[in-house]
């Protein structure tokens, strides 16, 4: 190995290390900001219990709750940013290690027993953080519907009780309404959360496995989209490593968001092979289809997210696809990494 080729590891070394210090500033930072935001919500909160407990008009309780529903969305955000820095940090510390045995050895990458090449290094990285950057997108995709839905509607909640309290002593059939339309309303927004609950992390895969979940999930996407989704399976049902699960449902829930948006398909079919080896998956529709290439596009996150995480697992991707012909998704994981 030349030596401008280990004074390129040390240079990025060098800049690996500069990396961490202004992410560890970062984190230090955004630590500030959420024990500040923290005492405001707390604040908030007692703020609001002392208001029940006095007489205050509609607009003065709908303001104070609007502020707290603010201030709770702000530190869902924050506390989702400063996760995405820790875990930053996390791989720019095994990068940084996989650097310093790197220039420790003179770059060697070719040797029994060395570390990679930084370029196979790099490449890791980058995967990591395209998968780091899609939670990241996803948690702001969350965080809207929580404010433009459930939030809103529990500020709803608060003015509709007040308006069936006041209407309690005046007229006790308008009142009844009332308090049928809120139990209407809540209804509806205790499914929404428990929907927004199942995307974040369903409790049936941890409890119940990758399976089950599954099977669940497609009559849940089913009843909401009309489309006829079927899910076999191939060979002894049975638990995975967590980390397989949660990728392979992630990609499958993917998928079937790509075909509902995007494809026109009236069917899906899922398979899975639980091979001994290899898990295989299969995502079949008989949409409008769509050309490989796409996957060379910047804006196709999701599919990509999938190939990398294959890939990085040792498995592989595959697309089966033209446009007007439907299109077949294969992925393949190794059963134990």
């Amino acid at each position: 190995m030349s030596d401008g080729t280990s004074m390129d590891y040390q240079a990025e070394l060098d800049e690996t290390q500069r990396a961490l210090r202004e992410v560890k500033l970062m984190i230090e930072q955004s630590q500030g900001e959420l024990s500040k935001i923290t005492q405001r919500n707390a604040a908030i909160t007692l703020h609001l219990q002392q208001l029940q407990k006095q007489s205050t008009t509609v607009d003065e309780l709908k303001m104070s709750y609007d502020s707290a529903l603010d201030v709770q969305q702000r530190l869902f955000v924050m506390r989702g940013q400063l996760e995405k820095l820790q875990n930053d940090t996390v791989h720019l510390e095994k990068y940084k290690t996989a650097l310093e045995k790197l220039v420790a050895g003179g770059g060697g990458g070719n040797s029994a027993g060395s570390a990679a090449p930084a370029s196979t290094i790099k490449s890791q990285m980058a995967g990591i953080e395209m998968i780091v950057n899609a939670q990241e997108s996803e948690r702001q995709r969350l965080s809207r519907q929580m404010h433009d839905g459930p939030a809103q509607a529990l500020s709803n909640f608060i003015l509709q009780t007040e308006i069936a309290m006041r209407l309690l002593d005046v007229d006790p059939v308008q009142a009844k309404d009332e308090l049928g339309n809120l139990k209407t309303s809540a209804m509806g927004t205790f499914q929404k959360v428990r929907g927004f609950i199942f995307e974040l992390r369903p409790m049936m895969l941890d409890d119940l496995g990758l399976i089950p979940t599954l099977r669940k999930y497609v009559e849940a996407f089913k009843e909401q989209t009309g489309l006829e989704v079927s899910v076999t399976v191939a060979g002894a049902e049975r638990r995975l490593e967590s980390y397989l699960e949660v990728m392979i449902f992630r990609a499958v829930q993917e998928l079937l968001g790509n075909a509902s948006r995007h494809s026109q398909a009236t069917l899906i079919k899922i398979q899975v092979d639980l091979g001994n080896d290899f898990i295989r998956v299969s995502v079949d529709d008989n949409g409008k289809g769509f050309s490989p290439e796409i996957l060379k596009e910047s804006t196709n996150l999701g599919l990509k997210l999938i190939r990398e995480r294959a890939e990085m697992l040792g498995g592989n991707f595959e697309v089966d696809s033209s446009t007007g012909s439907g299109a077949r998704i294969t992925f393949s994981v190794p059963a134990k990494v």
